[in-house]
């Protein structure tokens, strides 16, 4: 390991050409480990947090989320909607330029222009491209939806109205790529990135070391004028062990890390989730809410012959379940404090519709349940069934703790655990009747959790066959809303009908943890746990 760990050090200096020149030994690199590895830094390919933190710093996209989540202009300086929400006008910036590259003429980046767009979004539903972010589009845009009116102006066309295209927009997958880079290296894009980011493509051994430079003609700036980054690179390493990681991080090799794993979670958190004293200023502990809900879902499809002959089709049964289970003791002794009780509806903390005046969940309340029991026909639980909960083996513990409690209520459950492609399997064909699931939304907007619940969604997204008419009237009213007032309104009303109905246990709403050295600034989090460097310093 110290091998290791001398070997990254040195790595990263000869890259900077720090070796032997005084003048470079104040370059700003910011190192982190990626203990899942990269597969690919081709923006098509980018539905990994790993691929897409990576892809993040090398490309831009036309809008993006600021730390708030809501959508700003990032290639895109400004944007129109018309009148019947169908077609979207950008207006894109003049002053962005690809990369300097070979692929390019005397070696210096082109201007980017809107024909790069139209052809980075066409190259994304191209079946030859085989990019696992096609389906963002799907039955989404017209026939020759995407246009570019002129170099500076690209028009996008909807089949029908559908506010959250802006976070789709705002996915990496819908990063701007240079039509040259990709002729000449087809399926060795992967490796030979060309991108308008704030860093660009230096030096990639496979498995050991990634290496990004500071992009000197990057087109953003900061509120003084300073052109953005400040940082002059940025070194990912690929251990594949937790505990390695954080020995780096422990000894200053890294700058952060991602999650705290459990192998040493007690060692650093307290059972409130705070960060213990031994640690304090030695690293920083930074939480956000994170856009995943993790909940256990009921099918609750009436023409099911699975759920005929279920209690779980019974709605009271389900509330009961609800009611009796503790989400905050969970969280305190299962998770030392990581995650926050879903106690506010299914769609998660960090959204700006997210309400807990508006939406009131399940609070834990056995006399409730009991009493649910008692009017569904099972007093006490008494004729109740074995109710079979089906998990997967990193949240054994979780569904042993839910089933402990409700046998608490009068409610048994049988613990199954199996590999999480047969959940997958059995949940996408209607054959688990009350499942461990979690939903991380792929754009920042509600829709993406209750589109979860569309009667007209196969499943997935819809693993509960949950159909309501009132709901999906609501969830169709909502897609063509361009108030976000009022949109967030209907967002909240379909979150109160789920909770009424309750297809779904909500138990926690996750959070985004990371440990930060003490001598990073301005690295901020955000709900999407998305990798912002554009902003950081190092003292």
């Amino acid at each position: 390991m110290v091998r290791t760990i001398i070997c990254l050090g040195a790595v990263s200096s000869l890259l900077l050409g720090a070796c032997g020149n005084p003048e470079n030994h104040d370059k700003q690199v910011f190192r982190y480990n990626q203990t899942e590895g990269i597969s690919s830094l081709d923006p098509a390919f980018a539905k990994s947090q790993a691929v897409i933190w990576a892809v993040s710093q090398l490309y831009n996209t036309l809008v993006a989320p600021d730390t708030n989540l809501t959508i700003q202009p990032s290639l895109a300086k400004q944007w129109r909607v018309s009148p019947d929400h169908r077609t979207y006008t950008f207006d894109l910036r003049t002053d962005v330029f690809f990369h300097d590259s070979d692929i390019f003429p005397g070696g210096k980046g082109r201007r980017m222009t809107a024909q790069d767009v139209v052809y980075s979004l066409n190259r994304i539903t191209d079946p030859a491209t085989a990019s696992p972010g096609a389906w963002i589009f799907n039955s989404r845009i017209a026939d020759g939806g995407f246009r570019a009116l002129n170099d500076s102006t690209f028009e996008l066309t909807l089949v029908r109205p559908f506010h959250p295209i802006l976070g789709i927009l705002s996915m990496q997958y819908c990063s701007i790529v240079p039509h040259e880079a990709v002729e000449k290296y087809g399926k060795d894009f992967r490796n030979h990135p060309c991108g308008t980011g704030p860093f660009s493509f230096f030096f990639w051994d496979e498995g050991q070391s990634l290496v990004l430079h500071r992009n000197p003609h990057y087109f953003e700036k900061d509120s003084s004028g300073h052109r953005l980054p400040y940082l002059d690179a940025v070194q990912i390493s690929f251990l594949d062990s937790k505990a390695s990681e954080f020995l780096l991080f422990r000894q200053g090799q890294i700058d952060f890390i991602n999650d705290i794993d459990a192998s040493f979670k007690d060692e650093v958190l307290t059972k409130q989730g705070q960060l213990k004293s031994e640690w304090k200023g030695k690293m920083v502990l930074d939480k956000k809410p994170f856009l995943n809900v993790e909940y256990l879902g009921f099918l609750v499809d009436s023409s099911n012959t699975l759920v005929k002959g279920s209690p779980t089709r019974l709605k009271k049964i389900r509330q009961a379940i609800n009611y009796g289970i503790d989400r905050t003791k969970m969280i305190t002794y299962l998770r030392n404090g990581k995650g926050i009780p879903a106690i506010s509806g299914f769609v998660p903390a960090g959204l700006p519709s997210f309400d807990t005046t508006k939406v009131k969940g399940y609070t834990y309340n056995p006399a409730m349940a009991r009493q649910l029991l008692q009017e569904a026909g099972y007093p006490g639980g008494k004729g109740l069934p074995q109710i079979r909960l089906m998990s997967i083996p990193i949240y054994a513990d979780m569904a042993d703790y839910v089933a402990n409690q409700l046998q608490e209520i009068g409610i048994r459950i049988q613990v199954e655990v199996v590999q999480k492609s047969l959940l997958l399997e059995q949940t996408a064909k209607s054959q688990a009747l009350f499942f461990r699931g979690s939903w991380i939304a792929d754009y920042p907007d509600a829709e993406s959790y209750l589109a979860m619940f569309y009667g007209r969604n196969p499943a997935p997204p819809n693993y509960t066959r949950y159909a309501n008419a009132a709901f999906d009237k609501l969830y169709e009213q909502a897609l063509e809303e361009n108030n976000d007032s009022l949109r967030y309104t209907l967002y909240q009303e379909m979150d109160r009908r789920i909770i009424a109905d309750a297809p779904v246990v909500p138990l926690f709403y996750d959070e985004v943890v990371r440990l930060v050295q003490p001598g990073i600034k301005g690295f901020y989090n955000n709900g999407m746990n998305l990798l912002e460097l554009r902003y950081v310093r190092k003292k």
